[in-house]
């Protein structure tokens, strides 16, 4: 197929991600996203419909024409022998493998499929749809429940102990293998209400769920938490969830019976930690004293972390607040570039 057909067919299944979000019904394909955003939670209560409407408007705005053509403008998109690539997704948050099928095929490869149990009805049914819209995707898109088997290389994600056994298990082939990795903010005591109130969004986006939500925030000595509540204040509907609210009873619990102090506003928990990965419904913080000792501290954790947002210049490749999920093309995970790795097999 020419990557000028591939790139149509994912520039229409854009369109249809778009008018799901608008509620129009007047494209088939839409339709068919509509109804699954309003049912996918029966199979995984993390999924909420709100949840998977706001997966299907970060998918809209990468699958315009002209972030297509920016994306591929970087790369040398020669003619390749078509090669079966596994790909492992993870189910964290909804679509998180769909970034690596896209790199797949739009480098030309066929892919084999091995969907996460906790999102295994979306993965399906985005490639159903992509194939409607251009059949010649049938013979190159597969799904498997089983062992990957026949293929030429791997990308694969998971936790930390998933990829001790994908580095062993897939050590022969040409492989992506990613880890646990959290997201962190950085804060100077000189942000906006309005600058929180994004944070917030970085902080509770699909629960917290996925690597590019903030898990910890590192703040100067003596900051005042009162403003960053007042800010957040209006992510406070996350309790409604049954799944989040059992989280925050149940850690709650556990924190206060082992006698370790918190701050809390009634739906989140903050506990001064070391840690980057923060459980649910709980947001790390760790004081620092001056910005010497900060890089250094972030440097230390630079491996483990996905996303830095913080307005502080001296700090690079920051985001804006509100942004650490709403990735472009070529904001790769862990910063490997998935789209040379394929090319280059």
């Amino acid at each position: 197929m020419k990557i000028g057909k591939k790139i149509k067919a994912f520039e229409k299944l854009g369109i249809a991600f778009k008018l799901a979000t608008e509620e129009d019904t007047s494209n088939q394909f839409s339709k068919r996203l509509i109804e699954n955003a309003r049912t996918v939670h029966i199979y995984n209560g993390w999924f909420t419909e709100e949840n998977i409407r706001c997966s299907y408007r970060s998918f809209a705005r990468m699958l315009e024409s002209e972030n297509l053509k920016k994306w591929l403008k970087r790369y040398d998109m020669k003619e390749i022998a078509p090669q079966n690539i596994g790909i492992i997704m993870a189910g964290n948050i909804p679509l998180v493998g769909f970034h690596d099928m896209l790199c797949a095929l739009i480098s030309g490869h066929k892919v084999t499929i091995k969907a996460s149990g906790n999102d295994a009805v979306l993965p399906k049914l985005i490639s159903e749809i992509l194939i409607d819209i251009e059949p010649e995707f049938r013979s190159v898109i597969k799904f498997t429940e089983n062992r990957l088997v026949s293929i030429d290389a791997i990308i694969a994600t998971g936790s930390n102990n998933s990829a001790r056994y994908f580095e062993y298990y897939f050590n022969r082939l040409p492989h992506i293998i990613r880890k646990n990795r959290n997201s962190i903010a950085i804060l100077d005591g000189t942000e906006t209400a309005d600058e929180l109130k994004c944070l917030g969004k970085d902080i509770f986006q699909y629960f917290g769920l996925g690597c590019r939500n903030v898990s910890k925030i590192f703040v100067p000595k003596n900051y005042n938490f009162d403003g960053l509540f007042q800010a957040i204040y209006h992510y406070r509907n996350v309790l409604h969830n049954n799944k989040y609210c059992n989280n925050y009873d149940y850690n709650k619990t556990v924190y206060l019976m082992s006698g370790i102090k918190l701050i809390e506003n009634g739906f989140l928990l903050l506990k001064e930690d070391i840690g980057l990965a923060s459980p649910v419904a709980v947001l790390f913080y760790e004081y620092y004293k001056n910005e010497t000792e900060l890089m250094e501290r972030i440097n230390m954790d630079a491996p483990h972390i996905q996303c830095i947002v913080s307005k502080i210049k001296k700090i690079n490749n920051t985001l804006t607040f509100g942004q650490t999920q709403s990735p472009e093309l070529w904001d790769y995970a862990d910063g490997v570039d998935t789209m040379e790795f394929l090319i280059n097999l």
